[in-house]
């Protein structure tokens, strides 16, 4: 009867991970409902080169107020049994402070009856920085707006600029002012791959725009829809849309400069529509279905490198890599498409195993 040999060299290495803090920015998230109406570039008299909002919406003809009536009350009828979380009526899609003072009253008339009768609990709504003055703000608190998202996008000009922005750094910064002076809720959303923008631009971006302390933050890697002028663009060879590694490694940058604030990430990526998937041969650019999963993968597998690099490890040795984190995050440290799992069996040689633990 033969005998197996032991393994020489084997090491066994257990790293505990809570994550807890390491994804703060993407779990630090008020627990409500959102009922989404979208007003696809009715408010926005401008036209940037990525823009195609009525594609990435999924929205193609114009909301009317009876629409929007019909949209609360359908969604509230389905919510109706799961009332422990709070509930928000939320103005996307449109600079929703750029469509006539009248229709912005109608719809805020609206949303605010179901505020009245205690249904939901505030209204949220974005906008151009362009488009905030304290006339506007005046009349936004009248109807119980508790949050405004301002689309910011980059704080270089020379990116805004050949993005066809039509605003600047400084719009950016006078309307968050005037936003945390009226005492709203401040939120804002940036870009990653614009036209003349690089990691570098980007990282200021978002050093700036924490600056002005907002609480929430969106972050959308761009994609070539058609049309747009950024399709033609692009099919022009004037502009190369982001791979999906640069515009992760990006977002990760990112976040990695929120890690020392309390800014809730609220969206990483665009949302998945019909239009707007992996599916969607017409879609250029960094596309991902479950794009900000990624990003939480490439910081965890940052974290368990740092702890593991401070292992002796040699080439000879036999290792089992144990991970042990709270049963909710098995998925993303083993990552989309095991993409953790095979970066470390295949750089350290190693067998990688994660166990889920009960919290």
């Amino acid at each position: 009867m033969q005998h197996k040999m032991p393994l020489k060299n084997y090491k066994n290495i257990n790293i505990r991970l809570n994550l807890e803090y390491e994804l703060k920015n993407f779990l630090n998230k008020e627990k409500q409902y959102t009922i989404p109406i979208f007003i696809p570039h009715r408010g926005c008299k401008n036209e940037c080169v990525f823009c195609n909002q009525r594609k990435i919406s999924g929205v193609t003809t114009d909301v009317t107020v009876e629409d929007v009536d019909k949209i609360i009350k359908n969604r509230l009828e389905e919510l109706k049994n799961n009332r422990n979380k709070k509930i928000e009526i939320a103005f996307f899609g449109g600079s929703f402070t750029g469509i006539p003072i009248a229709d912005q009253i109608r719809y805020l008339k609206v949303a605010n009856k179901y505020i009245k009768l205690n249904e939901v609990v505030s209204i949220r709504l974005s906008t151009r920085p362009d488009y905030i003055s304290v006339p506007i703000l005046k009349m936004l608190k009248k109807y119980n707006v508790k949050t405004i998202e301002l689309g910011v996008q980059s704080m270089d000009d020379n990116v805004l600029s050949i993005s066809k922005r039509g605003h600047t750094k400084l719009d950016v910064i006078r309307a968050s002012k005037l936003i945390n002076l009226f005492e709203f809720r401040l939120g804002a959303q940036i870009m990653v791959g614009l036209p003349g923008s690089s990691i570098d631009t980007e990282i200021k971006t978002i050093k700036s725009v924490l600056k002005l302390k907002p609480k929430d933050l969106r972050i959308y890697p761009v994609y070539v829809i058609s049309p747009s002028k950024l399709y033609d663009m692009y099919k022009e060879k004037k502009y190369i849309p982001l791979s999906l590694e640069d515009a992760i490694l990006r977002c990760h940058k990112i976040v990695n400069e929120c890690e020392r604030t309390d800014i809730r990430i609220i969206r990483l990526g665009l949302q998945s529509t019909d239009e707007i998937c992996s599916k969607n041969n017409d879609i250029v650019g960094p596309i991902s279905d479950n794009f900000a999963e990624y990003v939480m993968s490439d910081i965890v597998k940052e974290n368990i490198e740092e702890k593991l690099n401070k292992n002796i490890l040699k080439k000879e040795d036999n290792i089992d890599l144990n991970i042990l984190v709270p049963k909710k995050y098995i998925s993303v440290v083993i990552g989309p498409k095991k993409r953790n799992k095979l970066y470390f069996e295949e750089k350290y040689s190693l067998r990688f195993k994660v166990k889920g633990e009960n919290t």
